[in-house]
């Protein structure tokens, strides 16, 4: 138990380093610690709930064979969203034909909705008599990322959720980064419009 314990004690690069190492108790670790933030990260991007798990599941399958060929561990982040973004975009190309249905009601937007994020509308130190505000308001806050466009999507949640540097997304989504702040604003003077009511 205690050779287990000093790993949780570690930092992201210390864990990615031991994995490459194909030290499995590092690799588990890394897994456990991210897949939260994967999901969260899904969920936002995803208006079908069933493909969430799914594709979180594929994510954490791609880290786990391909972080030998993460060259230099401290890119680790940057590495995983491009694991994200290409998964969501190739999600995106099976399902252009598919009717977009949008459901926020589903069981694991409990999970979610208690998932820090940074938009300030969400106040992480709220008194119980206030959760069930800050839930509703964390499905309308999804609801209304789930109505941007796909490429407005991507970039906010890169930027707000996972806490990328513009050049990160900019590398991430494949473009420049004076496009990832142009993205970036009208995605948030979109939320800010749909929210208004709201704040």
């Amino acid at each position: 138990m205690s050779g287990k314990s000093q790993y949780k004690k570690m930092s992201l690069e210390e864990l990615v380093v031991l994995s490459q190492q194909n030290d499995f108790v590092a690799l588990e670790e890394l897994i456990r610690r991210e897949q939260k933030n994967i999901f969260a990260a899904f969920s936002y991007l995803c208006s079908k709930n069933e493909n969430v798990s799914d594709l979180t599941q594929e994510a954490l399958l791609r880290v786990a064979k391909n972080i030998h060929n993460l060259k230099n561990p401290k890119n680790f982040k940057s590495w995983l969203n491009q694991i994200i973004t290409n998964l969501f975009y190739d999600e995106l190309r099976k399902n252009q034909k598919k009717p977009n249905i949008i459901s926020i009601d589903h069981e694991d937007n409990e999970e979610i909705l208690n998932t820090p994020i940074k938009f300030q509308l969400l106040d992480k130190k709220c008194k119980p008599h206030e959760k069930c505000v800050s839930q509703e308001l964390g499905k309308v806050i999804k609801n209304a990322i789930l109505d941007l466009p796909e490429q407005f999507r991507i970039v906010i949640i890169l930027r707000e959720l996972q806490g990328l540097s513009y050049e990160e997304i900019a590398e991430a989504t494949n473009t420049t980064i004076g496009t990832v702040k142009s993205r970036i604003a009208r995605a948030r003077g979109k939320l800010q419009e749909g929210l208004k009511s709201y704040i």
